[in-house]
């Protein structure tokens, strides 16, 4: 083995052989040695070199060999390898790839900065060769840049001194060309100049020369400023030419400011002609438009001239500009609430609102330029005011819209009795009006919604923002209106005596429900959709939901106690006038209820119907079995009387009196005007007492006879027998109706009751 070492390491270590030997002897006999040893070993090539053999150089799943192919080795990682050594080798091969790529990075960075400092390099030996040779020429022309500098001086001061020759002729040419600007440039130039050097007689005439024709030009622009037939612009011209000619300041800034009033004024009477009775006005839009165009731009075009042309006479010419646009901007804002009151009639607020932000919008520029003259100020009073009289004029609008609801219920209510066919119910005309109001108002309030668009210009104004929403919409329309209508609803309960009667009860039925439906449930949701529409400012007091809602609801009140006084008064006439125009004490015996009587039942059952169409049936106290069949309770006191009485001295009269009164005074008490609740029982309780106090009152201003008497309980009866079932205690109908027959017995000198059974048979076939 030491034989076979010393035979593998002899050809490189032999002192004879040498590198420029044969290129292919020493690599040969290094194989045959290497190959001597790995077959005594047993051994590969790679194991022989104390290495583990290297990957095939054709293997195309090596990464770094120059086969390498993508497919083959995917399909090899996935064919050998789990899940997760598969993620394991993403996560290795994305590290490695970041590796490579800033490997590369720094490795270009490094050969770019070198390319840089070599750059940098030639640059700086570039330019000390271009400063070397800059000093060298600049050495070299020294003398010849000193000589070309005096004789472009010299040059120069030649120009200046032709054109001071020329001078005269220049202005004068300028003059009959009518480049007035031109002149006064040349002038301007020469002034100096001329004024310098006026002692040398040269100079001295060209100067006379040219005050004689500067004069003459003040002169023509003087004469073309005062006529007047040029614009603005070209006034404004005139005037900066005649200030830079040395003309007073003070005697131009009046006559600027005198042709300005003329020229506005002549807008202003174009614009008050348009408000005369022929032709006929053009729409507001266009008028606004038209002094918007006509009279606020020339007064803009006249502000901005006069401050940049007499900039210089301090505060009192801005006084006298802001004096001069005050006055003539009030005769303007005059013509233009004219032509907007014109626009008070109409319902849309569209044109309205548009032409009023064009007349605010215009006077921005203005207002800005003349800032003390207050024109923005008042254009936005203006607004406002406008914006206070159309709320009013809406608010006389939903007056006049719940009038003609009022109107058109009368005219229902009238139609069937005029026309003799059926009409509309009730409950049918409330909705009518509740609908038709509601809807009047949703109009008004998307009206005057348009005052607070977020396009319209004036919209962010203070008063817009909270006083018009709180104070103007709210309370001022929406509030005032609800009132209002209360206000006209009790006005139907304040005409005294026969003049009341005028009010069709049934429109006194009809406005007490709908003052309480406004309690329940309208003006909450009216004042709700207010304040969501208007975002309604907390820090101006209004008006709480409750204290109208407590406002409404006393106006049903009142409506209602005073329909119940009215269909009272209605059915106490006919009782009255019953019991007035009879005789009494020669009346034959009953054989039959009387007309009056069954009128009352069917009034009543009429009143009935009709409360019940608005009103719920209400609460009853439990009626007794007998109530329809109960023999008369009256005849209870005739008895007493009849069975005391031959008891009495021949003062008797005296007796029965006292018995009665004594009877009294334990019976319970009736009020017959108590508070009427908001249902059906309560309201006809009312009426029928009124109606049977009234016949009680008449009953004791007559003298009955015995059939008098008698015709008095059987009225009574059949009045028991159909009233009971309206009222909420039949004994209240038991309890009047016993005291009418018993002070008819008081004031009968022979009272003989008729028998009950008759009585009840008499009822029954009535």
């Amino acid at each position: 083995m030491a034989a076979a070492a010393a035979a593998g390491s002899s050809p490189g270590s032999r002192p004879g052989d040498s590198p420029e030997g044969p290129e292919g002897e020493a690599p040969e006999r290094r194989r045959k040695a290497h190959g001597m040893l790995k077959l005594y070993y047993g051994l590969s090539e790679g194991e022989a070199a104390g290495r583990p053999a290297g990957p095939d150089p054709l293997d195309p799943t090596d990464l770094n060999g120059a086969h390498f192919d993508p497919e083959v080795y995917l399909d090899k990682l996935r064919r050998e390898c789990p899940l997760a050594q598969l993620m394991d080798s993403e996560t290795d091969m994305v590290r490695r790839i970041r590796a490579l790529d800033a490997t590369y990075t720094i490795r270009k960075m490094k050969n770019d900065f070198r390319k840089m400092e070599d750059e940098m390099d030639r640059l700086a030996t570039n330019m000390a060769v271009i400063t070397d040779f800059s000093a060298r020429i600049s050495a070299t022309l020294q003398d010849r840049h000193e000589r070309i500098t005096k004789l472009a001086g010299v040059h120069a001061l030649l120009r200046k001194l032709q054109f001071l020759f020329e001078l005269p002729s220049r202005l004068t040419k300028c003059v009959e060309l009518g480049a007035y600007g031109q002149a006064v440039r040349y002038q301007g130039r020469a002034q100096a100049v001329l004024q310098q050097y006026q002692h040398l007689p040269s100079f001295r005439a060209i100067q006379d020369d040219c005050q004689v024709i500067t004069a003459r030009l003040a002169q023509q622009l003087r004469q073309r400023f005062r006529e007047g037939g040029s614009g603005a612009p070209e006034q404004a011209e005139c005037v900066e030419l005649l200030l830079a000619l040395g003309e007073p300041a003070e005697e131009l800034c009046e006559e600027f400011l005198a042709h300005a009033r003329g020229r506005l004024e002549e807008e202003l009477r174009s614009l008050e002609a348009e408000l005369g009775p022929s032709p006929p006005a053009p729409d507001v839009l266009e008028f606004t438009d038209h002094g918007g165009s006509g009279f606020v731009g020339g007064l803009c075009q006249v502000a901005a001239a006069y401050q940049e042309l007499f900039a210089a006479q301090g505060p009192a010419g801005a006084e006298r500009l802001a004096a001069f646009a005050r006055e003539l901007g009030s005769r303007y804002f005059a013509l233009v609430e004219r032509r907007l009151a014109q626009e008070q009639g109409g319902g849309d607020n569209s044109l309205l609102v548009r032409a009023l932000d064009r007349f605010h919008r215009r006077l921005r520029a203005p207002g800005a330029l003349l800032a003390a003259a207050g024109l923005a100020e008042a254009a936005t009073e203006i607004v406002e005011r406008v914006a206070r009289e159309r709320l009013g004029h809406h608010l006389q609008g939903l007056r006049a819209a719940f009038l003609g609801c009022l109107t058109d219920v009368r005219q229902a209510l009238a139609a069937p009795r005029v026309a003799g066919k059926e009409g509309p119910g009730l409950a049918e005309l409330l909705a009518n009006v509740a609908s038709s109001i509601l809807s009047h108002i949703k109009a008004s309030l998307a009206a005057v919604h348009l005052f607070t668009a977020k396009e319209v210009s004036f919209s962010n104004k203070p008063y817009f923002r909270g006083e018009f929403c709180s104070q103007g919409v709210r309370e001022g329309l929406i509030v005032g209106f609800i009132r209002s209508m209360c206000q006209t609803a009790q006005s139907f309960c304040d005409s005294p005596g026969e003049k009341g009667g005028a009010t069709p009860p049934a429109l006194l039925l009809l406005l007490s429900r709908l003052c309480l439906d406004y309690e329940t449930a309208t003006i909450s949701y009216i004042l709700t959709l207010t304040d969501e529409q208007f975002l309604v400012q907390d820090q101006f007091p209004v008006t709480p939901v409750s204290t109208l809602c407590a406002e409404a609801r006393e106006t049903a009140r009142r409506l209602l106690t005073h329909y119940v006084k009215v269909q009272g008064l209605v059915i106490s006439q006919m009782l009255r006038k019953s019991v007035e125009t009879r005789d009494w004490l020669s009346t034959l015996e009953p054989r039959n209820v009387r007309a009056v009587m069954k009128r009352v039942v069917e009034d009543t059952t009429a009143i009935d119907v009709q409360v019940g169409l608005l009103y719920e049936e209400g609460v009853r106290k439990a009626q007794s079995s007998d109530s329809s069949k109960r023999t008369f309770s009256v005849y209870s006191s005739s008895r007493q009387q009849g069975r005391y009485a031959p008891s009495y001295t021949p003062s008797a009269p005296m007796d029965t009196n006292l018995l009665s009164n004594i009877q009294k005074l334990f019976s319970e008490r009736i009020d017959v005007f108590s508070p009427v609740e908001f249902n059906k029982v309560s309201v006809l309780t009312g009426i029928i007492k009124i109606s049977l106090k009234t016949l009680l009152e008449c009953v004791r201003l007559r003298t009955f006879g015995r059939f008098g008497l008698q015709q008095v309980q059987v009225d009574c009866h059949f009045l028991q027998l159909y009233l009971w079932r309206f009222v909420a205690d039949e004994e209240l109908v038991h309890l009047l109706l016993d005291e009418v027959v018993a002070s008819a017995a008081l004031r009968c000198p022979d009272p003989v009751p008729m028998e009950p059974s008759v009585v009840e048979v008499i009822c029954e076939r009535g």
